[in-house]
């Protein structure tokens, strides 16, 4: 009997790279017309500078995107999320962590820009710090500083914990409200697992809060928790405990 021979090697994929015209590819494309003209998939190729026998470029980044979603998506992914895709490996996927983490903490810089939103009503500041949390594993505490007409002054962020908690003492917040000469503070923090329902140990921070804001004459707007929508059975994606008479 003659040994079975192995079967012969998949063929590899056609580079995708290789087969576009050169003014087509992206890094010709970036320096014709800039970044704005490029994809989402295209802009983590240029990235991802290369790819891996089979698996050009292009593709390795389409794949990341038809995995994570969207762009946003890839925020919360850590390195093993990454390494799960052929032709990442352990330097490319701290390369992409880190350009996430440099988005995320742009989001948190641009919680302060020259305009002062109008934070009047816990929708207003739910949505005005949704981007600081999208994709965060673990919980942060924000203090927004207001003038007497709830504009905003200052977002600071003054403590980040771990998966399951995060502590803020009075004694933080209002040394920041005081630091903007600030006439009221509005208070928030995440819940990673996306429901933004209370702990008992949130309810006993609020009453902290409160008490504390009377002790120094500045005025505690609310507190929001904040999740997200599907996590959350009223649907809202956010807690306030002043719409809940708890401030």
């Amino acid at each position: 009997m003659h040994p079975t021979s192995p079967p012969p090697p998949a063929p590899l994929a056609a580079n995708r790279l290789l087969n576009l015209a050169r003014g087509d590819r992206p890094q010709e494309r970036l320096t014709q017309l800039g970044a704005t003209a490029l994809s989402d998939s295209e802009l983590l190729a240029m990235l991802l500078r290369s790819g891996s026998p089979g698996y050009d470029v292009l593709t390795l980044s389409s794949r990341l995107m038809a995995e994570a979603g969207s762009l946003a998506g890839l925020i919360s992914w850590r390195e093993a999320d990454f390494k799960k895709l052929k032709g990442i490996g352990h330097v490319k996927a701290l390369q992409l962590i880190t350009v996430m983490e440099v988005a995320r903490r742009i989001l948190t810089q641009a919680g302060n820009p020259p305009l002062q939103p109008l934070l009047d009503t816990a929708q207003q500041a739910a949505d005005f710090l949704r981007p600081l949390t999208h994709g965060l594993v673990v919980e942060k505490f924000w203090v927004l500083s207001l003038n007497r007409r709830n504009r905003l002054l200052k977002c600071t962020e003054i403590t980040s914990g771990t998966a399951t908690n995060t502590l803020a003492h009075p004694r933080e917040v209002f040394r920041e409200a005081i630091k903007e000469s600030a006439a009221a503070v509005l208070c928030a923090h995440n819940h990673p697992s996306g429901d933004p329902a209370p702990s008992s140990a949130d309810i006993r921070m609020t009453r902290q809060l409160r008490e504390a804001s009377h002790a120094v004459d500045i005025a505690l707007l609310d507190h929001l928790i904040l999740g997200q929508p599907t996590a959350d059975p009223a649907g809202v994606g956010f807690y306030s405990f002043r719409t809940a008479g708890l401030v």
